[in-house]
């Protein structure tokens, strides 16, 4: 199998792979999918994900066919570089491989452009046209024409503060203070029209490439709030040279007056997502979030370094 057959009949790759004829070596893949590099017939590589089996109970429908449509979605716009999906399955999905590299100071700031110019190009509404997910969480795609603020409390906050608490990821006092930014974001700010985001862009789906690229990978893309996936690359120790990409991304296209301060409100979101998946070692976090964005006393929010 070659690449040319294998985008000729995409179909017929869990064949080859069940009867060994083509080489696989795992890779890192994330906390959810096993991920392995195939090599083909004709020395070409590229990047299976395939759902953990029966453990991880069936594959949520619509799962790769959301995150190929996203992936495709993010190279029309052009601008950051983005695998191309070769194959899409009900229960895998496979990219072109794109060769890990070291981060560097111009590979972030051309990112920070590029990043910009990506955003810049826009969705036609909040949400999107395929199904939402974030991880293997579900989240409410359907078109919206915002603002923003009510769109991410109801489509991005209250369903994740739900299933945190329905989850015992969340005792009701931080669940008190997250229905307290609900009913407060208005006062915020940042409402923008929507651009094209990435929608998890934790530093851990940033690829520095060989290329002295960084390439996009497992996004929950959707027509969303350009700050959100800027806010995203902070989390976890942030993503190397953060200040380069950010500077250059600004000098792109400036940020709404305010930005820094609504750092918190837009990673509360993760952090939700973080609680309902993994329980109450996210606990804290969330808490220290939602004082940061209600700037509670002795409360720090997340800042760029």
């Amino acid at each position: 199998m070659d690449l040319a057959y294998l985008r000729a009949h995409p179909e017929h790759l869990p064949t080859f792979l069940t009867h060994q004829r083509i080489r696989e070596t795992p890779v890192a893949g994330g906390d959810i999918c096993a991920a392995s590099r195939l090599t083909l017939d004709d020395g070409h590589s590229i990047f299976a994900k395939t759902w953990p089996g029966d453990a991880a109970g069936p594959v949520p429908e619509g799962f790769f066919a959301a995150e190929a449509a996203g992936l495709r979605w993010l190279r029309e716009g052009g601008a950051v570089a983005v695998p191309e999906v070769v194959v899409a399955l009900p229960g895998m999905l496979a990219l072109d491989w794109v060769e890990p590299g070291e981060p560097t100071p111009g590979a972030a700031e051309r990112f920070g452009r590029e990043l910009a110019a990506l955003h810049r190009a826009g969705a036609p509404s909040f949400g999107a046209d395929w199904a939402g997910f974030v991880g293997a969480l579900p989240q409410d795609n359907r078109p919206d024409d915002g603002p923003w603020s009510r769109w991410f409390a109801e489509r991005r906050l209250l369903p994740h503060l739900r299933r945190s608490v329905d989850g015992s990821g969340l005792t009701d006092v931080e669940a008190a203070l997250v229905e307290e930014v609900v009913a407060r974001i208005d006062e915020f700010g940042g409402d923008e029209p929507p651009a094209r985001t990435h929608g998890d862009l934790w530093p851990g789906n940033v690829l520095w490439g060989a290329d002295d690229r960084v390439w996009l990978v497992d996004p929950a893309a959707h027509g969303g709030h350009r700050e959100t996936d800027l806010a995203q690359l902070a989390l976890f120790g942030g993503a190397p040279h953060l200040d380069r990409i950010i500077a250059a991304y600004a000098e792109t296209w400036p940020l709404a007056d305010g930005w820094r301060e609504r750092i918190p409100l837009h990673q509360l979101h993760l952090m939700l997502v973080h609680t309902a998946l993994f329980g109450a070692a996210y606990r804290e976090a969330v808490a220290r979030t939602a004082r940061a964005v209600l700037k509670k006393p002795g409360e720090a929010g997340a800042r760029y370094r």
